[in-house]
């Protein structure tokens, strides 16, 4: 599914010219565009969801946020089904999902999967145990920057970047967008900076993929109840209708990310979980090698089962669309607009004009 669904991402016809464009560059030292914080200007491909826009406010104030699904990365471990749940040959597929959200604000990428020198400099950028263990697929085409390149956007329009955590397969393209803002929980820098230690941790977390981010925003405690969950917050510089949610669990820093769309919100779960059948109300599952995974990365294993049971709550209460970052059928489900535990999702060609919806307008940042 991940070349597949990156092939759909990325037309055929413009494939050639992205490749010219990201040959010829953009430097970490291009300026920002220049473009009004209300506007994404710039050319969009003729087709694109973006396409008769170009030059003009991309967001009327009250319109409802373009969100889209992106597969920054593909990660192929040997075991297939016993991974995925769906392959028939001997090697699973799993995705590192990633979201590009347009806003009034400029453009939001949440989670960033691998990026560009990833691809090119693996080794030592990567830890060789991942690799090995989770067969990277390092593929340019895959990385968020040649995608939104793709869409007509210039790397300096992603004004802010999101994140659920800092593992290596979310962080790895921040050096792409070296114009943006980068949220995330304190507790979450807290550990990838200052207390690296052990095997996993000095393996999970590595600096040569932020290092030469310069504008950092972190987030402690307060914030607001959202639909159950405690310490929803707002960030600094975005609109009400994009949220942290603390996860904690897999990391000491981990949080969701809920993003107000046309049809109601929708949760990244990041890796709260990994499997879609986790969530089911009767019969809950996981594949032997996503909960080998789980268990290997977790920092406290009681508050990942506590998180995964309120997500599983909110799933089937069916207000708000859960996926999570490596479920292949989760993230083609939302990249078709397809329903994911009885709630639907709404695919970028079918989004229109709805008002914000009042929960989560309210939460402020502190």
């Amino acid at each position: 599914m991940g070349q597949d669904s990156a092939k759909r991402g990325l037309p055929r016809e413009h494939r050639g010219r992205v490749a010219r464009r990201l040959r010829d560059g953009f430097s970490k030292s291009r300026p920002r565009s220049p473009v009004a914080s209300s506007s994404v200007a710039g050319p969009h491909p003729r087709g694109s969801p973006c396409a008769g826009r170009r030059g003009t406010s991309h967001q009327r104030r009250g319109d409802p946020m373009r969100i889209h699904y992106l597969q920054c990365g593909t990660d192929c471990p040997l075991g297939g089904a016993l991974f995925d749940g769906f392959s028939r040959g001997i090697l699973g597929h799993i995705p590192c999902a990633a979201q590009l959200v347009e806003t009034n604000e400029g453009l939001v990428l949440i989670d960033t999967g691998y990026g560009t020198e990833d691809v090119r400099h693996p080794h030592p950028r990567l830890s060789k145990f991942f690799h090995a263990l989770l067969n990277i697929r390092f593929r340019l085409r895959e990385t968020a920057l040649y995608q939104i390149v793709a869409l007509g956007y210039s790397p300096a329009d992603v004004r802010h970047i999101v994140l659920t955590h800092l593992d290596f397969d979310h962080a790895g393209g921040l050096e792409d967008f070296p114009n943006a803002r980068v949220h995330v929980m304190e507790a979450e820098r807290d550990a990838a900076e200052r207390k690296r230690q052990g095997f996993i941790a000095r393996r999970r977390y590595r600096p040569a993929q932020w290092n030469e981010v310069r504008e950092w925003r972190t987030y402690a405690g307060g914030g607001e109840r959202w639909f159950g969950f405690e310490n929803a917050r707002a960030l600094d510089g975005l609109p009400p209708e994009i949220l942290m949610v603390p996860l904690p669990g897999h990391t000491a820093g981990h949080a969701g990310i809920a993003v107000q769309s046309d049809t109601g919100w929708v949760l990244n779960a990041g890796d709260a979980y990994f499997y879609r059948r986790e969530l089911d109300a009767d019969r809950r599952r996981c594949t032997p090698g996503l909960r080998f995974y789980q268990r290997l990365m977790d920092t406290d294993r009681s508050l990942r089962f506590a998180n995964q049971e309120r997500l599983r709550d909110l799933r089937q209460s069916s207000a708000v669309t859960v996926f999570c970052s490596h479920d292949a059928k989760e993230l083609e489900a939302m990249q078709r607009g397809r329903c994911i535990g009885g709630v639907e999702t709404c695919s970028m060609a079918r989004m229109t004009s709805h008002s914000a919806g009042r929960e989560g307008a309210r939460i402020n940042a502190t």
